[in-house]
């Protein structure tokens, strides 16, 4: 099954991906983030900055974990913000077309959380300026990210990450994976 981490930047999704692979090392592990930076270095940059805006990342995200579950048939950890809905719908759907299995889950965190937490991250220690510039983006998309929470596609498994540690976010990730 893909199981896909998604909320806002600061939420959680990466450390509790990381839990995810402790518990489940057989897991795969898809960050859509290095389809992005991928497609940044060889296709032109969309006027917004996103790499999400770009109709190729998401049918490159969409194949690859199709492509991740089909060939090694198993749970793939997908860590990644998706809160524009004809996104999400666009890609969810590809893997619902092709019947993969989707779990997805959404870390929900106030917005006031997220800004103390982005503003104590270190996102690059080696450049100072790609870490503000990164800082900078998160901290502009905090309220998008927490509004997507009240749009979410029917299943998703919704988790109040400021009030669990990734233990406890984990366990009910597991439960719901059967």
């Amino acid at each position: 099954m893909i199981v896909w981490l998604n909320g806002a930047f600061g939420a959680g999704k990466t450390t509790l991906a990381e839990e995810l692979h402790r518990r489940l090392p057989d897991a795969l592990a898809l960050d859509p983030e290095h389809v992005g930076f991928l497609l940044r270095r060889w296709v032109p940059v969309p006027d917004s900055g996103d790499f999400q805006d770009l109709a190729l990342w998401r049918s490159l995200t969409a194949e690859f974990a199709i492509g991740m579950h089909r060939e090694y048939g198993r749970h793939v950890l997908t860590p990644m913000a998706l809160v524009d809905t004809g996104y999400q719908k666009e890609i969810f759907g590809r893997l619902a077309a092709a019947g993969v299995p989707l779990l997805h889950v959404f870390l929900e965190v106030p917005a006031e959380v997220l800004r103390r937490r982005i503003e104590a991250q270190v996102l690059d220690a080696h450049d100072a300026r790609a870490d503000a510039a990164a800082r900078a983006f998160r901290l502009r998309n905090v309220d998008r990210c927490v509004a997507a929470g009240s749009a979410l596609p029917p299943g998703t498994l919704v988790l109040r990450a400021d009030r669990h540690d990734p233990g406890q976010l984990a366990d009910r990730v597991l439960a719901a994976l059967g």
